[in-house]
């Protein structure tokens, strides 16, 4: 179980990451947030798409999907929370 849980962590911090990075401008949110985020997009996008296969190949559209759900989680954030990235060119 506490192999679960920090492997779920890593996947989110992976995820989150990406999802920032695929965002235009800069996203002012903590790491943690950043985590959490990935973590629920990741949630999502294997709700999504259903369970994890065993075959031992990468289901990209799973990780695409995990992905594009964080980015949207970060930009709700955002929005929610009031804070705003610096759009500097």
């Amino acid at each position: 179980m506490i192999t679960g849980i920090i492997g779920t962590i890593i996947f989110g911090a992976i995820i989150g990451v990406l999802a920032r990075l695929v965002l235009p401008g800069r996203q002012n949110i903590s790491t943690l947030v950043t985590v959490i985020l990935g973590i629920l997009g990741a949630l999502v996008g294997y709700w999504v798409w259903g369970a994890p296969k065993d075959d031992g190949s990468i289901d990209w559209l799973r990780w695409i999907t995990s992905i594009v759900v964080a980015a949207v989680f970060v930009v709700v954030y955002e929005r929610v929370t009031g804070r705003k990235g610096s759009h500097h060119a």
